[in-house]
Formats: structure tokens, sequence, C-alpha cells
């Protein structure tokens, strides 16, 4: 039986985070209709001064070896002056950097070069269509689909690893094949597919529904035995892993067992067609770190405030006045959010919730209730039949 099917740092996760991201700016030249920042034209003047930004990044260091991966997002982090500053900071204090730039004139062969000789060794695309009429749209700019995707060819001249970050929503739920057959040909690292948390300018209505989200997954699992594949505010991805391996071993035909819609049907017909004389990765499926909402996970804002998550949006405290590691370690909400036992309804009675836990993010944008059921899971609780498999694969 293989083993090592969850993904788990090699340390405590109630003493550090795997990842920190922070909030440089709210300053974008984009209008994205999901944005979670409400990001706009003009950087925010009451933001963290170079002083407090590197006192922020000194706290980071602070959580010790293995460092955090740090992640300077945005907004568009290339609208804040002093950002390769920042990245050389955080470079020569040992933290491992990534950067999130917008698709707009910004993202250029001279500024990704200076990301580079900086110390920043990875970026994140956001590419929500696989053609300029969806993604512009989306993204509420013309031209930005051709920035993104010149963009993501200059990154990788230079040497740079590319993440492609696609958020699903009823508008491109049928192009997800289409968005596959890009990132592989051109070549990315990871594509890392984010599930709508109705925050910011995302909402409700835009969202697609449980049982295509079961679809989304599972079509999913299928395309990461080709390319690398994440999710973000999908930890139920991490079941689905799970459930098609156990599924595969037994030979079982996951499509009934799993009563998957016909929305997989079309996603995986279509992806058929596409992959269709392509190489199958060489190596087991497995989960994306298993790290949730102040599990592994802290955000910082601009103004320095402390949130379990960009999508969550409850302060726990500001590092102008408290230390990072002291908040992340110490706060009433950060603890509770790491004890899977205080989850409430569906969440509370599944047999994968350690694995799991579900979107809190969610769970808070649609309930108010953080510690409520994920209501974007059409998975009840019990009704696997294999669970003694997955079970040994999860070391539940």
């Amino acid at each position: 039986m293989p083993h090592h099917i969850i993904r788990l740092p090699v340390y405590n996760l109630n003493d550090r985070p795997f990842i920190v991201i922070w909030e440089t700016t709210q300053a974008c030249d984009l209008a994205c209709r999901h944005c979670r920042a409400e990001a706009s034209p003009l950087h925010d003047p009451l933001a963290l001064t170079m002083d407090e930004s590197r006192s922020l990044i000194d706290q980071v260091e602070q959580f010790g070896t293995p460092r955090p991966l740090f992640i300077l997002t945005g907004g568009d982090p290339f609208k804040r002056d002093d950002i390769f500053d920042l990245a050389a900071y955080a470079s020569g204090r040992g933290l491992p950097v990534a950067l999130s730039p917008s698709g707009t004139p910004l993202l250029n062969r001279g500024n990704l070069e200076r990301a580079r000789q900086v110390g920043v060794h990875a970026i994140s695309l956001s590419l929500d269509g696989s053609n300029p009429t969806l993604h512009d749209d989306f993204r509420q700019v013309h031209g930005s689909f051709d920035w993104t995707i010149a963009g993501w060819k200059q990154a990788l001249a230079l040497g740079l690893k590319v993440q492609i970050n696609t958020t699903v929503t009823r508008y491109n739920l049928d192009d997800l094949p289409e968005i596959f057959t890009l990132v592989q040909s051109m070549g990315a690292m990871t594509w890392s597919v984010f599930f709508l948390v109705p925050t910011g300018r995302a909402r409700p209505e835009d969202a697609i529904s449980p049982h295509d989200y079961e679809a989304v997954m599972n079509f999913l699992y299928d395309c990461s035995k080709y390319i690398g594949v994440k999710t973000t505010e999908g930890h139920h991805y991490k079941r689905v892993v799970l459930q098609r391996t156990v599924l595969e071993m037994r030979g079982q035909p996951h499509r009934e067992i799993l009563a998957l819609n016909g929305t997989y049907d079309r996603l995986t017909s279509r992806l058929e067609q596409v992959a269709s004389g392509l190489q199958k990765r060489d190596r087991m499926q497995r989960t994306p770190m298993h790290v949730n909402s102040a599990q592994g996970f802290v955000f910082i804002s601009r103004r320095g405030e402390v949130f379990p998550s960009g999508y969550l949006p409850i302060p726990v405290g500001n590092v102008r006045q408290t230390n990072l590691v002291e908040i992340y370690q110490q706060s009433p909400l950060f603890k509770s959010l790491r004890d899977h036992s205080q989850l409430r309804g569906r969440c509370g009675r599944c047999e994968f919730r350690e694995v799991c836990g579900g979107s809190r993010s969610r769970a808070y944008a649609v309930s108010g209730d953080v510690f409520a059921e994920e209501p974007f899971c059409a998975y009840e609780p019990g009704s696997f039949p294999f669970m003694e498999e997955a079970a040994e694969l999860a070391r539940l």
C-alpha cells in the first residue's frame, strides 16, 4: 500500500506557519470581479512603512528554521515603490520569497528580472480563462490576458518558478480543460485552483454548486496525473485524493461510487481529448500541503493586521503592536482553529475532518460562524465505503 499520501510539514504547525502571506499594498490597476482586497489604483497611505515592513520581515524570520514561505502579494506588489528593497531584505534574512503580481503592463521583463536579482525565486500569476475574452472580462481590464501570458513566458525565460492561479466560478467552469491545456503546454510549477469565498467583491451567486465542487475536484485529480495541482480554500480536495487513491487500488468505479454529476462527465470528456498523447507523471498522486486558516497559514494586511487567512476577515492583532510569533502561537482564535474538535455540523461529524477541516473562510462568509460546516461540500459523513483503507493511507 502506498504511504505519505497526506503532505505534512516536518514541524509542528502550532509553533510556526508553513506560509506567511503579506498584502504589501492595496494598489492595483485591475478591477477583478472576485477581488478579496477590493483593490484600488492608489497605495494606502496608512500601509506599513519601510521601517515597519522590515520589522515585519524580522518577525517572520523569528519563527526559525525551516523558514516559512514568504509571499508578497497585493493588490499588485509592483505598485509599491520599495517592493524590490523589501524583497531583497527578506531574502537577505534567509526567507524563501515569492511574488504575486497582477497581469498589467508592470508585469514586464525589467520588473521580473529585478525581482529575480533581489532573491525572488517564484511568482504566481492569475489566469481565469484560456482566452482573452473570458480572462479579461473577469479581470475587467482589456489586455490583461496578453500581459499575463507575456509575463509568464518572460518569468520562465529568467529561471523563475511559476505557479498559475485560477479561481473557479460559474463563468469559467466549462473552460477548465482549456486552461489545463494552456498550463500544461506552457509549463508551470503548479496549477493552483481557488474556490470562491464570498468576501471582498466576490458574490455568492458567482460560485458553483457543492456538487460541482465535487466534480471539479475529481477533475483536478485526473489533471494531477499530468501536472502539479493544488487547491486554495478547497480543503476537501485532500479527501478526494484519498478516496480516488483507494478506489484505484481496489479497481472500483469512482464515477458511480462517488456519485459524480454531469459536470464531471463534461470536464473529463474534454480532458480525455486534450490530454490524448500526453505523458502521465511517473509519481504517486498526493494531497496538497495540509495547511488551513491559522494552521500553518497566516495573513498580514497592508496595515499590519493579522488574520487566519486573507479570506477570513477576523483580525487577531497587529504587528505594529504585537510580535507576529506571539500572535500566531497565542491568539485564542488561532488556537481554536487548530482544534478540529470544535468543528460543527457535518464537518464535526466527518471522518475526514483531520485531513480537511473545510474552508473556515467560506463557513464564516456564509454563516457568520467560523466553526460551522463547510457550506460547499456535498460529502455526507460515513458514506465512503472503504474508510478503513482511507484511514490507513491518511494515518488517521
